[in-house]
């Protein structure tokens, strides 16, 4: 396989994974252990690598992108000779992450702005709610390859746009209703329409249940913070976002989420040298759990 991967690179040129892929097929798997292992096969690096909650794993915390999203996605394989031919295809590749970050972030921002400005409400949606932009857009490592959406199959373009919307332990129920409908419209609308199949995934809840998942005692609880911790402002209340920061820090759960990290930057080591050195039969068998993704959909469920 070593020797195919060659001939296909250096007839065409620096190529990302998914592109190797393609044109070779087979066991994703085997693929990237033959990348991995050869001393011929260069692998520039695009992107970063962040905190995810897996139920799967040991204490809960792991890397993303996983190990075959980021193989496919954000490494650009290449070969002796061509180390700038590969740096500049790596460049290539960030800029395009970087402005599918970029869109996904103004896609969400316009929706939620104008949803808030635009709804019935005795009170004012944007001086009272506050809309934070989590996930893979928060660290402009949004993807637009093609993915089937959960709940009705269709294709989506690539990465979510989580979301999360926090009110007032007072906020009215009936407003807090009209709001999720809303939001719930939007979310229906972005999917179906055919020119922009984008996916929304959000949550909508009091400040007393962020009080309640500061805990930090189950996996969902772990989960919450952990999404809050990382997300930025969008729109809404600046004032509810801080204070939301704010309690984040003071209650430790910044720094549990730190030390959650930590360990699965080492736990990520131990893992791509089980799946490099282990028997593939193995793997396939019972660990295909430490390289394929896994999401975080229970919050937004």
């Amino acid at each position: 396989m070593e020797k195919q991967i060659l001939k296909l690179l250096e007839q065409s040129g620096p190529m990302t994974g998914a592109e190797v892929w393609e044109h070779m097929g087979g066991n994703g798997l085997l693929l990237w252990r033959t990348c991995r292992l050869s001393n011929a096969i260069i692998m520039g690096a695009v992107g970063t690598r962040y905190l995810r909650l897996d139920r799967r794993v040991p204490g809960f915390g792991r890397l993303s992108p996983s190990i075959f999203r980021e193989f496919l996605t954000y490494r650009v394989l290449g070969c002796n000779g061509q180390e700038n031919a590969v740096r500049e295809k790596c460049r290539t590749v960030e800029n395009h992450i970087e402005e599918v970050s970029r869109a996904k972030l103004d896609l969400a921002y316009r929706t939620m702005t104008s949803l808030a400005s635009h709804l019935d409400s005795e009170l004012s949606i944007e001086e009272q709610a506050c809309f934070f932009i989590a996930g893979d857009i928060v660290y402009a490592m949004a993807h637009d390859v093609p993915r089937p959406e959960r709940s009705t199959g269709k294709l989506v373009n690539g990465s979510d746009m989580d979301i999360v919307v926090i009110v007032p332990d007072d906020f009215p129920e009936s407003i807090m209703k009209r709001l999720d409908d809303a939001i719930y419209r939007e979310k229906y609308r972005l999917l179906i329409t055919p020119h922009v199949r984008e996916e929304i995934d959000y949550v909508l809840k009091r400040i007393g249940k962020v009080r309640e998942q500061l805990k930090f005692d189950t996996f969902r609880h772990k989960l919450a913070c952990k999404i809050m911790h990382e997300g930025t402002f969008l729109c809404g209340s600046e004032d509810l976002f801080h204070e939301i920061k704010v309690m984040l820090r003071e209650s430790g759960v910044a720094k549990k989420l730190e030390v959650m990290e930590r360990q699965a930057r080492v736990f990520r080591k131990e893992a791509e040298h089980y799946l490099l050195h282990e028997h593939p039969e193995k793997i396939l068998e019972k660990s295909l759990s430490l390289f394929y993704p896994a999401d975080e959909s229970e919050e937004f469920e």
